[in-house]
């Protein structure tokens, strides 16, 4: 799915062992050692033959001789790294003064093989930071402690502290640096006067620099702007890849496609601005066919019904096709907005729902997202995912805007062209016209082998395996030794790890769901809340705003346009330097408060009920909400399960329908609310959402210590 191989279930211990380099074979961290010295103190402290002080004193001392082992085969490394670029910067030097195109070539040739050898250098450190973040899980998860807390936050920023070398790769920079400045001047820029310093983004880089940036990124741990927006697409990446050759470089290549990313991203915008443009005039439609202003939620939610559907069948399309799934999804959504176009003149409030229910069955969001999980190199993965993102928050900017400017009424024929009707001519064009593009500028990408057969034949090998050695083990004499003890520990230990980083896709949602740790399942239930809220603060706009203020549809869709416009510019602050100050378990728990904050402030308790009052509280709602779903998604890749990254059902699934879910209550909780009358209609649709807010923070609480 991401362009290499997926490891069989084995353990960490066995993967640092096969991918390990073999003549740096005892540098790395001594996983094996480690887990075995977890399981010994367990045994002690159960036996009160150890206090747990002394077990935390041991076990630090030990992390530490550890990493110092690694951290100082590092400096060995970059200084071997440092000598080799010298002596080729004194051969480059050299080079001003008698330029030849043989030693040109040797030094290309040079950084080259300097380049490759940073390359093994970066997977060293990779493997061994993963290492070290799984024996402090481990560590946790045995005892129960918050170990890992003490360990970081003791050892991140202390002066002498070798951690900073494995985590934050101090000193791989300037080699780093060396390679990429060099090999850009021995490339043909005569008459050129600018260096890497002047282009922060330069063409036509060397194989070898894109893999060591590729490899850089992996590493870093510094979360950015394109990091924070591309949490929000919940793409899930690889744990544990592997360094890419050149051949799996040109096979990615191979792959990718831009316009047909292009056409992905569009059709994310288009199905936005598709579900929030009817949303300023959904409740004088609803009335001009003779229905209740407060219809309105069942004809917003009638496509967020159809989506929990179509929502399945897209993510099991996209393992064999892309093309077709994108071809179907405009037909419908073709037909479904004619239908809501349509209906005005029918005089069919049916109509008018089946034409929602086809817009609904036409969501390919999940094949956007799968096609750039599965068909972009990890390199633009990041700012693809942004971009998923960013297409996301202009289309639902750009619906409710739209519909402000389609106020005009006029006929052609017998067919009615009024603000009602409009949006749904305009999508039904807008897709007409995409579908055409799709056509004719879509490349299909080459689709990997289906291994599900192979995985289900190694599932059943593995359980003849574990029955034969349950038959044996019965035949087994009942007193064992302490040694065989420990060794039976240590396999168990390793299935319960084989188990968990297994990548072997789940083929149902009764098996993804047993997969849900209650850390994962809290993050649902946090996706799921603000969904909620967001939904009925922007469904229920229409019908508030023109009770309480008799705002006109233009100045409906001038508020929801500038709620729209807010996503972007809070993700910078967010993602460029409040993440950076705080953990996104603290900013997960402040989101959620502020949202709870909106939702209070929202109450109709003071009477008038003013516009200030709305305005403010609805974008303190809101603004918090889209924080709050970046920050949520970050942490349910990082608790949810590996097998979950692949496959039909992901884990980009079970989000999509547990805020599918959400929207889908949150309008059928306004219609209910509308028999109540339009006076209660806001107070009885926030009391849900206050609730939810107010478990989902109590569930956080309980949870807090477990998020990383």
């Amino acid at each position: 799915m991401f362009g290499v191989v997926v490891p069989k279930m084995v353990a960490f211990g066995k993967k640092l062992k096969e991918r390990s380099i073999q003549e740096w074979q005892g540098y790395y961290i001594n996983y094996k050692l480690m887990k075995k010295k977890v399981n010994q103190y367990g045994r002690q402290l159960q036996g009160g033959n150890l206090e747990r002080r002394q077990v935390l004193k041991d076990f630090s001392k030990m992390l530490d001789n550890q990493i110092e082992k690694v951290a100082l085969f590092m400096l060995e490394q970059q200084g071997l790294l440092a000598s080799r670029l010298q002596r080729l910067r004194e051969s480059h030097d050299a080079l001003q003064e008698e330029p030849e195109i043989s030693h040109i070539a040797y030094l290309k040739d040079g950084y080259r093989a300097v380049g490759h050898d940073l390359l093994k250098l970066l997977f060293f450190v990779e493997m061994n930071a993963i290492g070290v973040r799984k024996i402090l899980k481990k560590f946790d998860k045995r005892f129960g402690y918050r170990f890992t807390n003490y360990y970081v936050k003791t050892r991140a920023n202390h002066p002498y502290s070798e951690l900073q070398q494995v985590y934050k790769h101090v000193g791989l920079g300037a080699v780093v640096g060396a390679v990429s400045r060099n090999l850009h001047e021995l490339q043909n820029n005569q008459g050129s006067y600018l260096s890497i310093y002047d282009q922060p983004v330069l063409p036509l880089q060397d194989p070898v620099v894109d893999s060591i940036r590729a490899a850089v990124d992996r590493l870093t741990h510094s979360t950015n702007f394109l990091n924070f927006m591309a949490q929000h697409a919940f793409i899930m990446q690889q744990e544990l890849p592997s360094p890419q050759d050149e051949e799996e470089a040109v096979e990615e290549d191979r792959r990718y496609h831009f316009m047909s990313l292009l056409l992905n991203l569009v059709n994310t915008f288009l199905y936005m601005v598709n579900t929030y443009i009817i949303v300023p005039t959904a409740d004088d439609y609803s009335m001009s066919l003779g229905a209740a202003a407060t219809v309105c939620g069942v004809v917003i939610g009638a496509m967020a019904v159809a989506q929990l559907f179509s929502s399945i069948y897209f993510s099991a399309w996209s393992n064999k096709s892309y093309f077709k799934p994108l071809i179907f999804s405009s037909i419908v959504l073709f037909i479904g907005n004619l239908l809501y176009a349509l209906a005005f003149d029918f005089n069919s409030i049916a109509v008018l729902l089946i034409g929602r229910l086809f817009c609904g069955l036409g969501s390919a969001r999940a094949v956007n997202r799968r096609y750039i999980s599965d068909c972009v190199p990890l390199k633009i993965r990041m700012q693809a995912s942004a971009g998923f993102v960013s297409a996301s928050a202009l289309g639902m900017a750009c619906g409710p805007a739209l519909a402000g400017l389609l106020q005009t009424r006029f006929k052609i024929y017998k067919l009615t062209f009024n603000q009602n009707t409009l949006p749904g001519w305009v999508m039904a064009i807008a897709w007409l016209m995409y579908l055409v593009w799709l056509a004719i500028s879509f490349r299909e990408p080459v689709l990997e082998p289906e291994e599900s057969h192979s995985t289900s034949k190694d599932s059943n090998n593995s359980e003849a395996v574990q029955d034969g050695n349950l038959e044996s083990g019965i035949k087994q004499p009942l007193l064992i030794t302490s040694e065989e003890i420990e060794e039976q520990v240590e396999d168990e230990d390793d299935s319960e790890e084989a188990s968990e980083e297994s990548r072997a896709p789940v083929n149902s949602i009764g098996a993804a769901y047993r997969l849900l740790t209650p850390s994962v399942k809290v993050q649902l239930l946090i996706y799921f809340m603000l969904k909620y809220a967001m939904e009925i603060l922007l469904s229920e706009s229409s019908v508030v705003t023109t009770y309480y203020f008799g705002w006109s549809t233009s100045s409906v869709a001038i508020f929801l346009a500038c709620l729209g416009l807010t996503v972007l510019p809070v993700n910078i602050v967010i993602g460029s330097y409040i993440s950076n100050m705080f953990e996104d378990r603290q900013i997960l728990l402040v989101s959620e408060i502020m949202v709870c904050v909106g939702i209070l402030f929202s109450f109709n308790v003071i009477v008038p009920y003013t516009v200030p009052q709305y305005v403010c509280s609805g974008l303190i709602m809101f603004v918090s909400a889209e924080v709050l779903e970046g920050v949520n998604l970050s942490l349910l890749s990082r608790v949810m399960s590996s097998r979950l990254s692949r496959g039909t059902y992901n884990g980009g699934l079970l989000s999509t329908e547990a805020g599918t879910i959400a929207r889908v209550i949150a309008d059928v909780t306004i219609t209910v609310a509308g028999y109540f009358g339009r006076d209660m209609l806001l107070n009885v649709t926030l009391l849900p959402s206050l609730v939810t807010c107010v478990v989902s923070i109590v569930a956080t609480c309980f949870t807090y210590n477990s998020l990383y």
